[in-house]
């Protein structure tokens, strides 16, 4: 034993600084429409393969291609381009509204549009997200009032959260939006219980858990596959792995287990990886994880390969971390653009057009920003009273809040 030597322990580091040159040599990308599509009610221990691989329906060339190519009508496809549009213009102005003082904090979403997006289409009315905080697109892509979210970030008086949530912590329950948490990876245990909630009451209605790669590492994550394999509940597992936390290169969640997706196999879930910056693959991804859970098939895990642009908040500086010109070497492209070229290919689209609905939908963010902010901001106009953060905690408010409110002077 005295030939052996010391104990050491392992710490993954990121294979590029900043200051280096980007790689993504590690990430294997397969031809799109290479990935071969199972059986809706095919055994999770014959698909196996699928959480090693990438599925991808748009080719180099802007073609759909391959077995999880969808039919969709030009009217889907100019609408799913415009959800992505709207978010991609709400994120300018708000980041912008941050930097001026108008909220306290902001959350973008650039280069993660698609995830979004595309998986709302493949939902019914009564499903539940639990999501976390950079999937606005859910309410987007539903047509949700881009003035209400704006609200929400302001905290002004007509926040219906009434100032009592952080900024882009969103909460709608006939949009199926429950209210984020601030506290990682708890939505994720949450929505496998409302999924078998809604199992036990024999009803139609399924759920989608949302987590991002550096929070697969809280404890609440495989406590929901726990619950979720074991009682087959209908639910998809999303995980959104846009390569980095807020300052953590994705090696450090996902442990030696090679992918996210991989996560599941341990649990019998039927895991797949999809192209994230492809709407098309999320959207058909996104079906047939919605129809297993509507068949009582049980759970999906699917991990969607994204990168993230931007900064992870208005709190984070990413260049203390990856390298600047990371972003322009992702090799899966932009989902905006990426659609675009689709449509123009089937000739439903132009440059022209498309710079056209860029400046269309500017106008119409800018109009929603303006109406926001003539109720108020962060430092002015009409606030939420402060006697409401006293409320809606208990049925029955208890004597030492009712003390409390009185000190406060309401």
């Amino acid at each position: 034993m005295d030939d052996l030597p010391p104990l050491s322990l392992h710490v993954p580091a990121p294979e590029v600084r900043p200051g280096d040159k980007p790689d993504f040599s590690h990430v294997t990308i397969p031809r799109a429409g290479t990935v071969r599509r199972p059986a809706i009610d095919e055994n999770p221990e014959d698909m196996r393969d699928m959480a090693f691989t990438i599925i991808r329906v748009l080719n180099r060339q802007a073609e759909a291609v391959g077995p999880w190519a969808i039919e969709l009508s030009d009217d889907a496809l100019r609408d799913g381009l415009r959800h992505m549009m709207i978010l991609r213009a709400f994120d300018a102005r708000m980041l912008t509204a941050q930097r001026q003082q108008k909220t306290s904090f902001y959350m973008q979403h650039l280069g993660e549009e698609a995830v979004s997006c595309a998986f709302r289409k493949a939902l019914n009315p009564g499903d539940m997200n639990f999501p976390t905080y950079r999937q606005a697109g859910l309410l987007i892509a539903g047509d949700y009032s881009l003035r209400t979210m704006m609200n929400q970030i302001y905290s002004n008086a007509e926040d219906p959260m009434r100032g009592r949530q952080m900024p882009v912590m969103y909460s709608d329950k006939p949009q199926g939006f429950f209210s984020i948490s601030g506290n990682l990876a708890t939505q994720y245990i949450q929505a496998v219980g409302w999924a078998m909630a809604s199992a036990i009451m024999n009803d139609r209605k399924i759920a989608a858990a949302w987590i991002g790669d550096g929070s697969t590492a809280e404890s609440d994550f495989h406590a929901a596959l726990v619950f979720a394999s074991t009682y087959k509940a209908p639910v998809i597992l999303n995980v959104v792995n846009n390569q980095w936390a807020i300052s953590t290169f994705q090696g450090i969640a996902r442990g030696g287990s090679g992918t996210f997706a991989a996560r599941g196999l341990g649990f019998g879930i039927p895991s797949l990886r999809v192209d994230g910056n492809d709407y098309l693959a999320v959207l058909s991804v996104a079906r047939w994880a919605a129809e297993r859970a509507r068949r009582n098939l049980g759970p999906t895990m699917v991990e969607y390969v994204t990168y993230r642009q931007g900064a992870h908040s208005t709190s984070d500086d990413p260049s203390a971390y990856r390298p600047a010109e990371e972003s322009s070497a992702w090799p899966l492209g932009d989902p905006i653009l990426r659609l675009k070229n689709h449509m123009i290919l089937k000739g439903i689209w132009s440059d022209e057009r498309h710079a056209q609905a860029e400046a269309e939908i500017m106008a119409e963010v800018v109009a929603a920003q303006k109406e926001a902010e003539a109720i108020g901001t962060l430092h002015s106009g009409h606030r939420p009273s402060v006697r409401e953060m006293f409320e809606d905690v208990y049925e029955t408010m208890p004597p030492h809040l009712m003390r409390q409110r009185q000190e406060a002077g309401y």
